[in-house]
């Protein structure tokens, strides 16, 4: 059996939430009269305390509906240089909702009111507007690292002082929670509008749900069906979304235990050291373990991805020396003490 660690998005479906995806109460979701959307929805904007959710296909669906319903064309962001809206959304918010991008270049992809401050364009007509800040919590390219709550608030502060709307990228934000035993609704509670992911770590085959307040949520539901977003029977698939918040959050706190003692295996092999945001922040923070391969490991991280796939291991180079190990509900504890055996057999 492969032991697959290249993301907590290649997790299947559990045999419970399949039969909770057969029996879904079914409606038209574009006509509104969907039940277990609707239920979805109303269950997620609890969850996050926000007045209003929209069920979206993807996470970057999510982040791009709730940038467009931010901002006009020709608005700047304020972003880091690392963060997924700039790296893995395929140039959307340039493409979909005519904006520009700001990048701030701060460790661990996290940034300060400081840094943000230091961003906002001045008013003046060659200038673009200003407009939009968007975090991600979880950080990916930041080694699955928690964002400061008190940081946070400082940036909403700053944001709101500029005229400025706050997004939140959570994709991982069930892992933050987890993580820092926050509530999502206070995680969230700086921010104008937030989408997290159900495929990320929570174990559905599709899905996402973006939040914020009934204006803003209603420009998201017209840019979702704008972006090709909008589903008719929808429910099956909110369905499964449902069974994870019953079954799949409270259990993340294993992944991130897997990812620890992992990352403990991992270091103790000669020419091998923690990525320097784990050894800076304190160690592994949630389910993303990033490591580099020094001079003295003889492979390089593309030949290392090779040579573990033979070994029934399947892992992801993130830099030509820097390999991404991501522990989720598909893999167990013996399996991550296995992977670590089959890198040191490779050393």
């Amino acid at each position: 059996m492969l032991i697959d660690l290249r993301s907590d998005t290649v997790t299947r479906p559990t045999p419970a939430m399949r039969e909770a995806m057969l029996r879904a109460p079914l409606g038209d979701d574009v006509l509104g009269d969907d039940p277990t959307v609707n239920e979805l929805e109303a269950r997620f904007a609890a969850l996050v305390g926000k007045p209003a959710a929209c069920f979206v296909p993807t996470g970057t669906m999510g982040n791009q509906a709730c940038i467009r319903a931010h901002t006009e064309p020709g608005d700047e962001i304020i972003a880091h240089e690392e963060s997924h809206i700039v790296v893995n959304e395929g140039g959307a918010p340039a493409a979909l909702s005519g904006c520009m991008i700001r990048v701030l270049r701060t460790p661990f992809g996290q940034f300060g009111a400081s840094d943000v401050a230091a961003a906002v364009r001045g008013n003046d007509q060659h200038y673009p507007v200003s407009k939009l800040v968007v975090l991600e919590n979880t950080q990916n390219r930041g080694g699955g690292s928690v964002w400061d709550r008190a940081a946070v608030e400082a940036i909403a502060a700053l944001a709101r002082s500029r005229g400025m709307k706050m997004h939140l990228d959570g994709a991982r934000l069930w892992n933050a929670s987890v993580a820092s035993g926050v509530s999502m609704a206070d995680l969230v509670a700086p921010f104008d509008s937030v989408s997290c992911c159900f495929s990320k770590g929570l174990g559905t085959p599709v899905g996402s749900c973006a939040a914020g307040d009934a204006h803003t949520m209603a420009r998201v539901r017209r840019f979702r069906k704008m972006f090709g977003g909008a589903m008719r029977q929808a429910g099956v698939l909110a369905a499964a979304c449902i069974h994870a918040l019953d079954h799949h959050v409270h259990r993340l706190a294993d992944d991130h235990a897997n990812a620890k003692r992992f990352a403990v295996a991992v270091a103790g092999i000669p020419g091998i050291t923690l990525d320097r945001q784990h050894r800076e922040r304190g160690g592994v923070e949630t389910n993303l373990v990033f490591f580099d391969l020094g001079p003295a490991f003889a492979a390089d991280a593309a030949t290392l991805s090779e040579r573990l796939r033979q070994r029934g291991v399947l892992m992801l180079p993130s830099g030509p020396r820097r390999m991404r190990a991501v522990t989720h509900l598909d893999v167990t504890r013996e399996q991550c003490d296995a992977a670590a055996e089959a890198i040191r057999e490779c050393a």
